[in-house]
């Protein structure tokens, strides 16, 4: 037997596939400013330096009053400058001797000292004050996102936008450390402006609007190229958040074997340099438009500020104004024009944020409306009986149910086993009874009471779920049994639970038992075989003594041993509570009161084992197959 290099052999296999387009349609897909005029653009700054003012007052009362104080006195000081410089200077420029000059001006020089002095002090208070709120405005956004993903209803996550529009709205959390400061530094710059203004207009009328030519044209283009930069940003929503799941998903060492041994290192290093080259075109594409918008207002500008120097110029050659007057005004002309030119750029930046804060904010609107709002109805402490009456749940994008008018009830102290082939609809049958997805038709009633009428956290109070596809939390072991939530202040009731699925021993193997860190790759913990992991997300179930159990392939990943510790915890305790059981093991359902077989959405069969053993259908063929292989 020959081995041969396997390279020659595929030179006539095709390429790798490029990563897929994402388009993506509805009114979450189009950009909200793509239709937008240049006066509504700027007509937001107001709004977004409102918005930024009663967000600071919010987080730091004292902090917000310091910064407003500071921009004042910022304001004064500059005026105070530029006015007892221009009496400084209508006494350096006369007649006399230079010893007399000096003494004369002194104490108009002694104010502009002061003045100036006051401003760098204001200044510094300004970026203590601005330290003081941006953490906290950005916790609390960070905090404002999280929690409105955690509480939206469970089939939001299928709906047309959501991940992209909060993806966008991750980009907003990020911008929103800059909010205060760009809001500090456009304020600071429009006082500053107001007072240089007052003393140039009292120089000479015509040198204000002059001024104002001059920078105007950098207004414009700034705000122009934050719109292109947006606009870039918005194409590459959907590519940058396909690109940083596969990030995670192939730099994390969970998946490390997999992609090792099934040769995929090539291929994700092409895909990914693939979607990052197809985000960096779109990037450069927007280049030349930023270049085009710079040259032609920053030509016009120079333009009208050549204008300005020249009519200051021609005022003070033809005597329209004395000598010291135009010395004055080469000072506030400067002093003018650098606030000005602070104005645009700060407020453009501030413009530019506020396209981000708009995503956040819109994000956080969609979330709060599809947060639950089903009612106020409580639950009993002790449920007796579910009830689901023709119940249907179609997925979002989906032509056909995932459960198909399913009637069913659950019985206390019954274990139920639901089984059926893959997409059959028992996850969301499961789900539909804990009141994670609510019923697009038809009831499910706990003891009565409609789930979509009952306050969901009375509900899911009372129910523990095992989870198909379990999350191993970068806790403590004590806090993956417990879920932050203790029953007791000892750990009694916890090893108890560890005990119940066979865990005492593994447990106590880790480096600091209970207090160990089940996250190896990132803090230095420990880590769980597959097993484990779902022996103790079993464990955090049966911690919870709820009226409902719902375990959904709970022992996929166990060895037999663990997998009959288990059973027998179920049966032991079934008593105490209604227990669902889905599996493919079907040689587990022996341990069921009650079978139900889904296929398609709907409930074909239903009975003990041996009933269904006899019935000669699906479930019988199922078994038969399972024994053959």
């Amino acid at each position: 037997m020959t081995v041969t290099d396997t390279s020659a052999a595929q030179a006539g296999t095709p390429p790798p596939p490029p990563p897929a387009t994402i388009t993506f349609e509805g009114k979450h897909g189009k950009n909200p400013l793509a239709e937008a005029s240049f006066g509504a653009l700027c007509r937001r700054l107001p709004g977004v330096l409102g918005h930024t003012a009663r967000r600071a007052w919010e987080v730091d009362r004292t902090g917000a009053a310091l910064l407003l104080l500071c921009q004042l006195l910022t304001g004064v000081a500059a005026a105070v400058v530029l006015a007892f410089t221009a009496r400084a200077m209508t006494h350096l420029l006369s007649a006399g001797p230079v010893a007399e000059r000096l003494h004369e001006s002194l104490p108009a020089l002694i104010v502009v000292t002061t003045a100036a002095g006051a401003g760098r002090v204001g200044s510094a208070l300004s970026s203590y004050a601005d330290g003081r709120i941006t953490p906290l405005l950005t916790t609390e956004a960070d905090i404002a996102l999280v929690s409105a993903v955690c509480r939206v209803e469970a089939s939001a996550y299928g709906e047309d936008g959501f991940a992209d529009r909060q993806e966008a709205a991750e980009v907003g959390v990020t911008r929103t450390r800059m909010m205060v400061q760009d809001a500090q530094r456009f304020l600071a710059a429009l006082v500053r402006m107001i007072a240089a203004a007052g003393v140039v207009t009292a120089l000479h009328w015509s040198m204000l609007p002059l001024l104002l030519l001059a920078v105007l044209p950098a207004g414009v283009g700034a705000v122009l190229s934050a719109r292109v930069d947006y606009e870039t940003h918005y194409l590459n929503v959907g590519d940058r958040n396909v690109r940083s799941m596969m990030r995670w998903w192939a730099t994390y060492s969970r998946y490390g074997d997999e992609v090792r041994a099934n040769g995929m290192t090539g291929y994700l290093v092409h895909w990914y340099r693939a979607l990052s080259d197809r985000i960096d075109r779109r990037t450069l594409t927007a280049a030349p438009r930023m270049l085009r918008i710079v040259l032609a207002t920053s030509a016009l500008g120079g333009l009208f500020l050549l204008g300005t120097w020249t009519t200051l110029a021609w005022l003070a050659t033809t005597e329209r104004v004395a000598l010291p007057v135009a010395a004055t005004a080469v000072v506030a002309v400067q002093t003018t024009l650098a606030a000005l030119s602070q104005f645009v750029v700060h407020g453009a930046a501030m413009f530019h944020t506020s396209l981000y804060l708009a995503d956040m904010r819109t994000f956080l609107d969609m979330a709060a409306e599809r947060a639950p709002a089903r009612g106020e109805l409580t639950i009993p402490e002790r449920v007796e009986e579910i009830r689901l009456d023709e119940v249907v749940h179609r997925y979002p994008g989906k032509a056909e149910p995932a459960v198909a008018g399913v009637s069913l009830t659950l019985r206390r102290g019954e274990i139920l086993a639901v089984v059926g082939e893959n997409g059959s609809g028992k996850s969301t049958l499961a789900k539909l009874i804990t009141g994670i997805l609510l019923a697009d038709k038809g009831r499910v009633l706990w003891d009565g009471v409609d789930l979509a009428e009952a306050d969901p956290d009375a509900v899911w109070k009372r129910t523990a779920l095992v989870p198909q596809n379990f999350a191993c939390w970068p806790l403590r072991a004590r806090e993956n049994v417990t879920l932050g939530q203790p029953r007791t202040y000892d750990d009694g009731a916890v090893w108890e639970a560890i005990d119940a699925v066979g865990m005492r021993e593994a447990v106590e193997k880790l480096p600091r038992q209970l207090d160990t860190l089940l996250a190896k790759e990132l803090w230095g913990g420990a880590e769980l075989s597959g097993g484990q992991w779902q022996r103790l997300v079993c464990a955090r179930a049966l911690y919870r003594r709820t009226p409902l159990l719902i375990l959904d392939e709970p022992t996929s990943q166990m060895d037999p041993r663990g997998e009959h510790q288990i059973f027998l915890e179920i049966r032991r305790i079934a008593s105490e509570r209604m227990t669902v059981v889905v599996t493919h093991q079907l040689e587990n359902t022996r341990l069921a009161d009650r079978i139900v077989v889904m296929s398609e959405g709907r409930v074909i069969e239903e009975g003990s084992y041996e009933e269904l053993m006899g019935g000669g259908g699906l479930f019988a063929e199922l078994v038969a197959l399972a024994k053959d292989r």
